[in-house]
């Protein structure tokens, strides 16, 4: 394959998906209203891209394993064992998405070894590791993008929890004020999670009980309230008190790293990460929640949220840095005449329109390929040169020329 190739993607049906956001994006009908949540664009097992290639749609995954070092690059291929190694999404939240962390490289080998060892079926509702990767990721803001990510700065826990005056909870807020570090809140919210069922259903009943009177004075306990509406007696809904509740306004985003606890909330975005399905889930959700197994994974380090800032890259392009081995994002804007064109030194490519119409050129094939919104395309790494013009917005997902960084963690 070394050709610039349209791509046909699987759409995730997940409850707490939008009916809109997805097929407006693609300009489709959703004539059966079904919440559509991720447009997966790579080649995860669950869900291979077709795409189209000497006529017929074929899955990525069995195109990249015929031909790994032209589509993926030849340092690539190598380093990440001839796989493509990032998972590209549209996600689509209408309603908020479970409490989640994601384990390391060294966790998620050893869950996904041991899990098999017990014969865990890949599909079974309660497996926890899919997969041996880790699963770093970055969420961008198409719209106005509402998330929980990552404990925020304990003295604001401490203020927040005293301020709710959760009797229920007393003797453990007493012991966490005590040692207020991350030892202290490891405690705190170990002892939270291990809580009886009908110890929590009273902590919660209480909790909302006082949130409701203080909703004018902070979005911390509106949103209390919110996710209770969606999941009543939900653990889930105290979250906002431990983690920084944020808003990324379009074009915004944030990195997230292993163990780090978090939720998306409401909004649409574009999520690249490292090529894994492997979720620990916390609250707010039907699904399999493993309290002992998430503590495990989780960083209780409390910090603010550093967004990422993007930088120039080339004319038109603007990159967001992260730490990620495995991919990078940027977002490219023609207007006004402009034309992209791509460096001579890359590594496979993904790109999605998702505003306007764009044309992408392969340079030295002279051939043409049309990106109205909502289309993508795999721009494989023996391209050597393709550029991009029209009127419109695309976001790109990519591999580092440094894959030999160490990404072992």
């Amino acid at each position: 394959m070394v050709t610039i190739s349209l791509l046909k993607n699987t759409i995730q049906e997940y409850a707490w998906g939008s009916i809109h956001a997805i097929p407006d994006l693609l300009g489709r009908k959703n004539s059966k209203k079904r919440p559509q949540a991720e447009l997966w664009m790579g080649a995860h097992p669950k869900a291979p891209s077709l795409a189209y290639h000497n006529g017929q749609w074929i899955s990525l995954l069995r195109l990249i394993a015929q031909d790994p070092e032209n589509i993926l690059g030849k340092k690539v291929a190598k380093k990440f064992n001839n796989r493509l190694p990032f998972l590209f999404k549209v996600l689509a939240a209408a309603k908020p998405l479970s409490i989640q962390a994601h384990p390391n490289r060294h966790q998620a080998r050893t869950g996904f070894q041991r899990e098999n060892a017990q014969k865990i079926s890949l599909e079974a509702p309660n497996r926890n590791y899919r997969d041996d990767n880790h699963k770093p990721e970055c969420i961008c803001a198409l719209t106005q993008f509402w998330a929980l990510s990552r404990f925020r700065k304990i003295p604001k826990i401490l203020t927040y929890l005293q301020q709710l005056n959760l009797r229920q909870l007393s003797d453990m807020l007493t012991e966490f004020k005590q040692l207020p570090r991350p030892q202290g809140l490891q405690r705190f919210y170990t002892s939270l999670m291990s809580l009886k069922r009908d110890q929590k259903k009273r902590v919660v009943a209480e909790a909302l009980k006082n949130a409701r009177n203080m909703v004018a004075e902070q979005p911390v306990f509106e949103w209390m309230i919110k996710l209770a509406d969606h999941y009543p007696q939900d653990m889930g809904v105290l979250a906002p008190l431990f983690l920084n509740l944020i808003c990324l306004e379009p074009g915004q985003a944030v990195y997230l790293d292993a163990g780090e606890l978090h939720a998306y909330l409401e909004g649409l975005g574009i999520e690249l990460m490292a090529n894994s399905d492997n979720v620990l889930r916390g609250g707010l959700t039907p699904k399999h929640v493993d309290v002992p197994e998430l503590l495990r994974v989780l960083n209780f380090e409390d910090q603010d949220i550093t967004l990422l800032t993007p930088e120039t890259a080339v004319a038109n392009e603007m990159i967001y840095p992260s730490p990620a081995a495995e991919f990078v994002l940027s977002v490219i804007t023609l207007n006004n005449g402009s034309v992209y064109q791509s460096p001579r030194q890359r590594n496979v490519e993904i790109i999605i329109c998702t505003q306007g119409k764009l044309t992408i050129a392969d340079r030295d094939l002279q051939t043409e390929t049309h990106l109205p919104q909502g289309t993508s395309v795999i721009v494989p790494a023996s391209v050597a040169h393709y550029s991009l013009r029209g009127e419109g917005v695309c976001y790109k997902a990519g591999v580092p020329l440094s894959v030999e960084r160490n990404c072992s963690t």
